[in-house]
């Protein structure tokens, strides 16, 4: 079992920066696929960044590449997701996810492909 929780959410105006961080127990985390995802009121659940643990490959969502950044320290059990240029569509519940399985790259990016996930942490981001 693998509890995650994170924390760094707040509300920011448009242009600035958050930094998400996701602390995860239970399992040797160098050995978890982590991936970050969002929701907003009414709608599905969205990918937002993923980085491997075999290779450390990363994926980024079409909608935050370039802007966002995901990265993890195994000493500390945490990944992180540092997200500049904020825009008010990026205003979501923004959940951490694990798996300990390999996984593919096109299997990253999708929710079904992550066992474990945290509560979630609000962004909002004003206009």
């Amino acid at each position: 079992q693998v509890q995650l929780v994170e924390s760094g959410g707040g509300l920011v105006q448009t242009g600035g920066s958050l930094r998400l961080s996701c602390a995860a127990s239970g399992r040797p985390f160098s050995s978890l696929n982590m991936g970050w995802f969002r929701q907003a009121p009414g709608k599905e659940r969205e990918f937002v960044a993923a980085i491997r643990w075999t290779d450390g490959i990363k994926r980024y969502s079409d909608s935050v590449k370039d802007r966002f950044t995901i990265a993890r320290d195994n000493a500390k059990n945490t990944v992180y997701l540092q997200m500049n240029s904020l825009k008010p569509e990026d205003t979501a519940v923004y959940l951490c996810a694990a798996a300990s399985y390999i996984m593919t790259t096109q299997a990253m990016g999708v929710p079904n492909s992550y066992t474990y996930w945290g509560q979630g942490t609000q962004v909002t981001v004003s206009p």
